[in-house]
């Protein structure tokens, strides 16, 4: 797999994962809620996942080559790009009006 399209895997992973947590009520994809999830369930979601996408990347990175060193700007970063990514998400579960 060439470096570009390893790169493009990770974002286009890291949008869907990034929204999973506001479009089921399974919590992780798997285990069913009896009420519906709160946000503070979704939020655990999202840092597991933001973790999840972290080392698939990780592991691309390795087979490309040497890792390079990450320091905490690159977490800032990513995180805000993954809060971000989660933004049509969070918009569809709690902003949009539903008609019924």
């Amino acid at each position: 797999m060439s470096q570009a399209a390893s790169v493009w895997l990770v974002v286009l992973g890291a949008f869907c994962a990034a929204n999973l947590p506001f479009f089921t009520q399974r919590f992780l994809l798997g285990v069913p809620f009896a009420k519906p999830k709160s946000l503070a369930w979704r939020l655990l979601e999202l840092v597991i996942f933001y973790f999840l996408i972290g080392g698939v990347a990780l592991l691309l990175e390795k087979r490309m080559g040497q890792i390079a060193p990450q320091n905490w700007e690159f977490y800032a970063i990513t995180g805000a790009l993954f809060i971000t990514f989660a933004f049509p998400g969070f918009v569809y579960r709690y902003l949009l009006k539903r008609r019924d």
